[in-house]
C-alpha cells in the first residue's frame, strides 16, 4: 500500500492511494464521517424567543454550527465516565442573549471553553426585528457523525478510480476529443494526442472523448479508451474547520486499526474455543 498527498493543509487534503481494494477505501471514508468524534450543541434550554423562528427551529439552527474542538482535551460522550450525563470532558457550555434589532450570529454563541468556539463568526441564525430578544443556554457535547450529521467533522469527503487514459496507434490526432473533454485533459502537441502535464488525475472518466471519437466514423474503434486502475484511487477530505484535516485522517486510521485487532482477537478466542 502507497500513499501520497498532493494537497496537505489545516482543511483540505488530497491523496492517491495505491494497492488496496475499493471496499478498504470506502471504510477509511466511512469512518472519517462517522467515527470521529467532535463538538456539536446538543441540548438548549430557550429563556426567551420573540423571534420569528419557532423554538425548535432555532434550535435546530443553533446545533447545526460547527465548533472548534480539541480531541486532546474532550473525550467523546460513549466513552466518558460521566457515561453521558455531561461533564468538562466530554461537553461544555454557552450563552446566548441577543436583543433586536440586528441578526443574531454564531459569534453571539459565548462559550464557557475560550477554544470551542466557532469555526466561523459570521453564520447568521435569526433576524432581531426591534424589541425582539433571544435568550438561552446550551451545551455542547463530543460525538460522532453516526448519532447526527451535525457530529460530522467533514464537509467533503470521497474518492475516484484513477484513470487510464489509452490512446491507440491508430488514431488521427483529428481533435474532437480535445474539444470535448469537459476538463481539458487531452491536448494536441506536434500534431500528436497527448495527455496534459499534471492533468490526469482530473479526469473524471466521463468517456465523451470515446463517444467523441466514434462520432468522427473513422474506424469502428476509438483511438482514445477511458479506463481505470482497480486498485489505485484518488481521495479528498474538507474539514468544516471544527478539527484540523490531519485529525481527522489519524484519528479514522486509528479507530480503523483498533476494530481490526478486536476482530482479529475474537476469532482468535472462536477459534481456540
Amino acid at each position: 500500500m502507497d500513499l501520497v498527498f498532493s494537497r496537505l493543509d489545516d482543511t483540505v487534503a488530497r491523496y492517491t492511494l495505491t494497492g488496496v481494494s475499493p471496499s478498504f477505501i470506502n471504510a477509511i471514508r466511512r469512518a472519517m464521517c462517522s467515527e470521529v468524534p467532535k463538538l456539536a450543541i446538543e441540548d438548549i434550554k430557550i429563556y426567551d424567543n420573540t423571534s420569528a423562528l419557532f423554538d425548535e427551529m432555532l434550535a435546530h439552527r443553533i446545533g447545526l454550527v460547527p465548533l472548534k474542538t480539541n480531541s486532546d482535551v474532550f473525550v467523546s460522550a460513549d466513552r466518558c465516565t460521566c457515561e453521558g450525563a455531561g461533564c468538562d470532558r466530554c461537553s461544555t457550555m454557552y450563552t446566548l442573549s441577543v436583543e433586536g434589532p440586528g441578526m443574531v450570529y454564531s459569534r453571539d454563541l459565548i462559550p464557557s471553553d475560550p477554544e470551542a468556539v466557532p469555526v466561523d463568526e459570521k453564520i447568521p441564525i435569526v433576524k432581531l426585528e426591534k424589541g425582539q430578544k433571544v435568550v438561552i443556554e446550551a451545551r455542547a457535547e463530543m460525538n460522532t457523525g453516526k448519532v447526527h450529521a451535525k457530529w460530522q467533522p467533514t464537509i467533503n469527503c470521497g474518492y475516484k478510480n484513477y484513470p487510464v487514459i489509452t490512446i491507440d496507434t491508430h488514431c488521427d490526432a483529428c481533435g474532437t476529443c480535445v474539444d470535448q473533454c469537459p476538463r481539458q485533459v487531452l491536448v494536441l502537441k506536434g500534431g500528436v494526442l497527448t495527455v496534459e502535464e499534471g492533468k490526469l488525475e482530473s479526469c473524471s472518466l466521463c468517456k465523451l472523448c470515446e463517444k467523441a471519437c466514434l462520432s468522427t466514423g473513422i474506424g469502428d474503434e476509438p483511438g482514445i479508451r477511458i479506463s481505470d486502475d482497480a486498485t489505485r484511487f484518488i481521495g479528498v477530505v474538507e474539514s468544516d474547520g471544527s478539527l484540523p484535516v490531519r485529525t481527522i485522517i489519524r484519528q479514522s486510521l486509528l479507530y480503523l486499526k483498533n476494530e481490526s485487532n478486536e476482530l482479529a482477537e475474537k476469532l482468535q478466542e472462536i477459534s481456540e474455543g
